[in-house]
């Protein structure tokens, strides 16, 4: 009997290592790979992270390095044991050559350290690629890329603050797509605020401007920036009531920077609505 009873022990000992064992060759829970790209056969899921709005400093095609904010995923795969070795350069090739096919632009390789950067243009959006690639393991590290969304918006009080000290007030919270003069409906919580502070003091009048970055020609800027300053006008005197005769919509273009336009973070500022005191 004790013959017998040994082996069943051992064997349930080695299937239980073994169902261990595979479990941890399973995908991290609330990990998924990219919607624009597969993983390697035979890899899994074994580090994952996600913010909403994040940075990283990629490698550029000058070889220095360029910080870009957005959407933020890191995803890290690992090789299932006794599955073949595809080799690090096959597997950066592979995640090359996947992304040139929808759009893709390779804008760093290097093979001492095993790294490429890839900016892949797509529906209107802008995604930089990183991978680190290993034997038996590679590393994404992606910025799908977008300005942050302003959730904090100043108040009527803080804004009439500032436009009877300097004569105006830059508005942040007031979004409009890449090219576009639509306001978008997340643009509510600063408007309320303008109507407010046009409402507590009714003897004020404004121009409201718009302002731009550089990217693109002047001219179509000066048209962008002067038809998303109507918009502005049009919204507080339809939705929120104010006299039109209070509001004169003007563009600029990029012609008022507050910030260097050579940065991100500088372009952003930039892009701004201003209220300046007739």
């Amino acid at each position: 009997m004790k013959k017998i009873v040994v082996p069943i022990l051992i064997l349930s000992f080695v299937f239980s290592f073994f169902c261990t064992a595979m479990a941890g060759e399973e995908d991290i829970k609330g990990s998924k790979d990219l919607p624009i790209l597969t993983r390697m056969p035979d890899f899994y899921i074994s580090g994952y992270k996600y913010n909403d709005f994040d940075t990283h400093r990629f490698n550029d095609q000058t070889k220095k390095y360029v910080n870009i904010e957005g959407q933020k995923y890191y995803i890290e795969y690992k090789l299932k044991k006794g599955a073949t070795e595809p080799g690090e350069l096959k597997i950066r090739r592979n995640i090359q050559d996947a992304l040139i096919k929808i759009g893709g632009n390779v804008v760093f390789d290097d093979n001492f350290n095993k790294t490429s950067t890839i900016v892949v243009q797509k529906d209107g959006n802008e995604t930089w690629v990183e991978v680190r690639s290993y034997n038996n393991m590679y590393r994404l590290t992606v910025i799908e890329k977008k300005a942050m969304a302003q959730e904090v918006v100043a108040k009527a009080e803080a804004m009439g603050n500032d436009i009877h000290a300097t004569g105006h007030v830059s508005i942040y919270g007031i979004y409009f797509d890449t090219g576009k003069s639509e306001i978008k409906p997340e643009s509510d919580a600063a408007l309320t605020e303008i109507a407010k502070l046009l409402k507590n003091d009714a003897g004020l009048k404004v121009y409201v401007v718009g302002h731009t970055d550089s990217v693109g020609s002047f001219d179509s800027n000066m048209k962008l920036s002067k038809d998303r300053a109507e918009a502005v006008t049009k919204a507080l005197a339809g939705k929120y009531g104010i006299a039109p005769d209070r509001l004169k919509s003007h563009g600029v273009s990029s012609l008022s920077p507050v910030s260097s336009n050579d940065t991100e973070e500088g372009k952003q500022k930039n892009r701004r609505v201003e209220l300046v005191k007739q």
